[in-house]
């Protein structure tokens, strides 16, 4: 609040010491102390100015108000992750200049935005025709699905909605697009879910608390894989543009800028391997191996859920991180051999487990300690140049086919003009070391690198999975057991 003062009148009658002076002095401070009061009681912000272009000589920040999700941003053990989080991490590093996010629910980012307490929001966003905000070029597109269980009745049209309930997340792009499918179809019943996790709205879909749900694609994508009982249903309207907002009245620089930085990553494999990052491993399992890997955490992860909490004492590598590993490697079946002669629960290698100085590879507790103990090792022996999560999944790969295979293809990467940090490049440069014209000059000869590239992406599912089921683990954390939990969706973000 901005109080314009005037100098003292020449008037004597009018100055504090008269009465006249001393009454409107009192008034003035009456009005001043209410006004006061009513923002304390109200919470009200007097001030609403829009925000500057941050400048990174006096060290200012951007500030984003962002909702929060699994493809916006989650936070786990001090880790922040998200798609539309990463992407402004990297405007405002273009910037010079720090982020500060604020998370903010759906229902309530357009107001904060118009009371100007960000420069911009993001969180899967779409344009609409309000005139209070300006938006930024679009950098994906996304549809809205019908999701139903699958002993549910089926919707094959909009006329199957007639008299159906269907639940879409309170404030959400879902939401409003039922409110006006609303007028359209007779009977239909639309009741919001008190959740802001699509994720949480999936799960009551799964358990029959929910009829049908309107989700957006690329979450229920995810959410297939928590909840194989779930079935995608017709689309509801057009595929929507996914966009930042900032408020109409600010300051034209920031949605400048926003717009160069979009045209420019639009042009460059940045988006794309953001997309593989969050989205590119989610539809890789059949339903029937996503169902039995569930009752699997169910039945058979209690028996080794304290080895690999122990595991990750010693490594401090997560220990569902180790259990997806193990799992894809042997169904975690201590017994497991293959043709080769790779054995145990971590299916080691002879040399790997005399490198490591493991007596018995059959024994449950000394093979996951030895293959937490490799994978840390495969992660530290990268380089540091190597960011994570790429450097979690290069070291998967390595442990499938050996450094010396690995440290070949980055090798070739280079030669390919590929970035061998990225794991969406070495996607592709994996499988060429099964190439005769790449393995032949190369001291490491032929590897199968298609088949890393297949299990890391599978134990990247594996891990989405069990981090949804599973809570982290914290060893100073007295109520954390080492006893059986009840199987049920975990309230812990992913990664």
């Amino acid at each position: 609040m901005r109080i314009i003062t005037q100098s003292r009148p020449a008037r004597s009658d009018l100055t504090p010491s008269s009465p006249a002076g001393s009454r409107r002095q009192g008034w003035l401070s009456a009005v001043l102390c209410s006004l006061i009061l009513c923002c304390l009681v109200l919470g009200c912000n007097p001030v609403s100015r829009p925000l500057p272009l941050p400048d990174p000589e006096k060290k200012q920040e951007l500030v984003v108000l962002i909702l929060p999700g699994p493809l916006t941003y989650e936070a786990e053990g001090g880790a922040i992750s998200g798609l539309d989080h990463d992407l402004v991490q990297m405007f405002a590093q273009e910037l010079g200049v720090p982020v500060r996010f604020q998370v903010s629910a759906p229902h309530e980012v357009r107001a904060r935005l118009a009371r100007h307490e960000g420069h911009m929001a993001a969180g899967w966003l779409t344009p609409d025709a309000d005139p209070r905000f300006r938006y930024s070029r679009p950098y994906l597109t996304t549809r809205d699905v019908l999701v139903r269980h699958e002993a549910a009745l089926s919707v094959r049209a909009r006329e199957n909605l007639v008299g159906r309930t269907v639940h879409a997340s309170d404030g959400s792009r879902q939401h409003q697009t039922l409110l006006a499918l609303r007028e359209k179809i007779p009977g239909l019943v639309v009741e919001t879910f008190p959740s802001e996790n699509a994720l949480d709205l999936l799960e009551a879909v799964a358990s029959r608390k929910v009829d049908i749900a309107l989700i957006d694609e690329a979450v229920l994508n995810m959410g297939l894989n928590f909840y194989p009982g779930l079935e995608a249903g017709i689309d509801l309207g057009e595929a929507h543009p996914i966009t930042w907002m900032f408020p109409a009245d600010g300051d034209p620089a920031v949605l400048a800028h926003a717009q160069g930085f979009l045209l420019k990553v639009g042009g460059q494999p940045t988006l794309a391997q953001l997309h593989d990052r969050y989205l590119g491993h989610v539809e890789r399992l059949k339903s029937i191996d996503i169902t039995t890997f569930i009752e699997r955490i169910r039945t058979t992860l209690p028996r080794y859920r304290p080895l690999f909490k122990k595991a990750q004492v010693s490594t401090d590598l997560d220990w569902r991180l180790l259990a997806a590993l193990s799992y894809q490697e042997s169904h975690w079946n201590p017994l497991n051999t293959s043709p080769t002669g790779v054995r145990g629960i971590m299916m080691l290698t002879g040399d790997t487990a005399d490198f490591l100085g493991v007596r018995n590879r059959l024994d449950p507790e000394e093979s996951i300690l030895a293959g937490a103990r490799y994978l840390a090792f495969l992660k530290a022996d990268l380089p540091a140049s190597t960011p994570e999560p790429d450097r979690t999944w290069q070291a998967l790969a390595a442990y499938n086919i050996g450094p010396g295979h690995f440290s070949a293809a980055r090798l070739i990467a280079q030669r390919e003009e590929a970035d061998a940090d990225s794991w969406f490049d070495m996607k592709r440069i994996l499988p060429l070391l099964a190439r005769p014209r790449y393995y032949a000059r190369l001291k490491s000869g032929k590897a199968r690198g298609g088949e890393a590239v297949i299990m890391v992406e599978n134990i990247r599912l594996f891990y989405d999975i069990i981090q949804r089921y599973e809570p982290p683990y914290n060893p100073a954390d007295e109520h954390q057991e080492n006893g059986d939990l009840h199987l049920r969706p975990s309230r812990e973000p992913r990664l």
